[in-house]
């Protein structure tokens, strides 16, 4: 089984964070990284989330080989619905998995995250998905996800004690690490916070395997494009989408 990271900004240290942590998650899958090739090396506000959704279509377009699914691995999960429109197989995203995994208990959960922006942004992107019927609360801590991946040590002081209100102050029976940054950390933190702390990409590995089980996924025969007619676009994403748009004529 063959699975694509995608990374949609331009930090090539975050991909291969998230490729080296899949890898020992699940050792018996081949996990290739793809790293936005425009953009932000770091996404916290609504334009770069913008310019990071464009990224995410980018890279995927970009690729040759073939996938049995995709895992969009930035949390916020930038141009997720878009992405699942022009992959050939099965797409799967951070915060919606991580979301849709810690609601099945049916109790309070939260997510933990960098930058004080993703509190107001992860409610608009939640929201609207259902995601937010059981979330007690997401608490951002001072620092990014890249600042995080740069120096963790720096950082589980912080993160534990936001996990740890997240508890005890708004009720949560578990607390999401949101962020390819904080990927890896949650034994890290777990040991400082009473209730059980998830890690992002967990939940998408898991949903990604299970899908590539049941789902094969054909090689598809993207349709000729005139990149013309996409100005701006590069010639494989253009194709990809003269492909997509082909479907509903």
């Amino acid at each position: 089984m063959r699975v694509l990271l995608l990374n949609a900004n331009t930090n090539l240290a975050m991909t291969e964070h998230c490729v080296a942590a899949a890898r020992a998650y699940a050792p018996d899958i081949d996990f290739v990284g793809a790293t936005g090739r425009f953009g932000s090396p770091h996404i916290g506000t609504r334009a770069t989330y913008a310019i990071a959704a464009h990224a995410a279509l980018d890279a995927y377009a970009a690729q040759t080989e073939r996938f049995d699914a995709v895992i969009l691995a930035c949390f916020g999960d930038p141009g997720f619905a878009a992405l699942k429109e022009i992959a050939d197989g099965p797409v799967f995203a951070l915060a919606e998995s991580a979301c849709r995994a810690a609601a099945l208990s049916q109790k309070p959960f939260s997510v933990v995250t960098g930058g004080a922006r993703w509190e107001s942004m992860l409610r608009e992107y939640l929201t609207p998905l259902g995601l937010t019927d059981y979330l007690a609360s997401i608490r951002t801590v001072d620092v990014t996800g890249s600042q995080i991946l740069a120096d963790p040590d720096r950082s589980i002081g912080k993160l534990a004690q936001a996990c740890d209100a997240a508890a005890r102050e708004d009720g949560a029976t578990r607390v999401i690490l949101g962020g390819a940054g904080l990927i890896g950390l949650a034994p890290r933190v777990q040991p400082n916070v009473s209730v059980q702390v998830l890690d992002c990409l967990i939940p998408a590995i898991d949903a990604a395997r299970l899908a590539a089980d049941v789902t094969p996924v054909p090689v598809s025969a993207v349709a000729a494009a005139d990149a013309a007619g996409f100005p701006g676009l590069t010639p494989e994403l253009a194709k990809r989408l003269a492909a997509d748009i082909a479907k509903n004529l």
